[in-house]
């Protein structure tokens, strides 16, 4: 529990589900795949709720073996899906939203983490959260997959970050 009624908490595949307004029978493959890497372990979710309502969400993957540059199933994780509702955002919500990952990333033994970024907007907020290495400039989500289960390609393209974290 945080100030103000707040409540930052990991959460499981179906509260992902149910966040998203999928069951399993109609989800997307976008949906089935973070469902799928929630349950086996190799994804993590978390929330912000306020008052019962959830307000932010925030994931982090720990092996995307299409691309390690984004998570390479040791030491670093990709985060992606980092939403706050509208109402909510420039109150400091996401920033407690990302330390309170970061530090439980970083003591399960993660000592990097990447995000991608394809607003100049977003990019100032990450690097003032410390993602100040520029990995690489993609054009595929590993998290964003086809109905074949294959990262969907993104014309617009965006750019990795990474940073360290403390032991």
């Amino acid at each position: 529990m945080t100030a103000d009624g707040m409540v930052i908490r990991r959460a499981g595949a179906d509260e992902m589900l149910a966040l998203w307004g999928y069951s399993p029978d109609t989800a997307p493959a976008t949906a089935v795949y973070f469902m799928k890497n929630i349950s086996e372990g190799n994804a993590v979710f978390w929330t912000v709720e306020k008052d019962g309502d959830l307000i932010g969400e925030l994931y982090a993957f720990f092996d995307i073996e299409e691309d390690r540059d984004f998570a390479d199933g040791e030491g670093t994780a990709y985060l992606c899906a980092f939403r706050i509702k509208r109402e909510y955002r420039g109150q400091g919500i996401g920033t407690l939203l990302m330390n309170t990952v970061l530090s439980e990333l970083g003591a399960m033994g993660i000592r990097r983490v990447t995000i991608g970024v394809d607003e100049e907007r977003n990019e100032r907020l990450y690097r003032r959260l410390g993602f100040d290495r520029l990995v690489k400039h993609c054009h595929y989500d590993p998290c964003d997959r086809d109905p074949g289960m294959k990262p969907l390609y993104d014309e617009k393209g965006f750019r990795l970050l990474s940073k360290e974290l403390q032991p």
